[in-house]
């Protein structure tokens, strides 16, 4: 009864943060199998242990770092069988493979949960640079930004690093378009002309099937 209680707690704190958990959980068995409730449980934690932690760093290591241990690095043909396919959060949970956008996706929807803001946070597609900002190897790439202010320099979660630089140190990357669930912008600067996603339709796809999962 006690352990009942507590799910139900947890349920209801989940349906507050926009995202029910209840849906999320029987979506991801459903489909991965019963196994996988183990895997909900360490990401509902780690939601929680961001929402409490006491540094907006802080916050951001821990979404980083849970995903980037969680999800082994393969490009979609040989994950999901497909030339580019987007992965939702609970997709990424189950079948714990994936490439650049779906480690992005996992840790914009995981910070949400965790109570930030959607203004704060910008998915970034970038040019990335492999092997330093001297290489003339270039690669599509994407990260996810997180802006304390609408003008501020983000800080850029990555699968490459585990670690959190301000984007002024990774002069690997140079950014191409970054886009949430407001909108998509030319560029990363404040003021930045916006437009509706429905002009990247993945991306339109992706947040329709998340909300499906679960997520408000």
């Amino acid at each position: 009864m006690l352990v009942l209680a507590a799910m139900t707690v947890v349920f209801s704190l989940a349906q507050a943060a926009g995202y029910n958990a209840e849906k999320l959980l029987k979506t991801l068995t459903q489909r991965w199998g019963p196994q996988t409730a183990q895997r909900f449980q360490d990401w509902q934690k780690v939601v929680e242990e961001t929402r409490q932690a006491p540094g907006m760093e802080q916050k951001l290591q821990k979404v980083n770092e849970f995903w980037n241990k969680r999800i082994q690095f393969m490009d979609d043909p040989e994950a999901w069988g497909l030339p580019d396919y987007w992965a939702t959060p609970m997709e990424s949970l189950g079948h714990e493979k994936g490439d650049c956008e779906d480690f992005a996706i996992a840790k914009y929807f995981t910070l949400l949960a965790s109570n930030l803001e959607v203004a704060q946070l910008r998915l970034i597609y970038v040019k990335a640079k492999i092997g330093g900002p001297s290489s003339s190897i270039v690669q599509a790439h994407m990260v996810l930004g997180f802006f304390k202010t609408p003008d501020a320099e983000p800080l850029i979660l990555d699968n490459l690093l585990n670690d959190i630089h301000p984007a002024s140190r990774r002069t690997d990357l140079v950014p191409v378009f970054s886009f949430n669930s407001q909108g998509i912008s030319a560029g990363t600067a404040a003021g930045a002309a916006t437009t509706g996603t429905n002009r990247l339709s993945r991306w339109e796809d992706l947040l329709t099937r998340a909300k499906a999962e679960g997520f408000e």
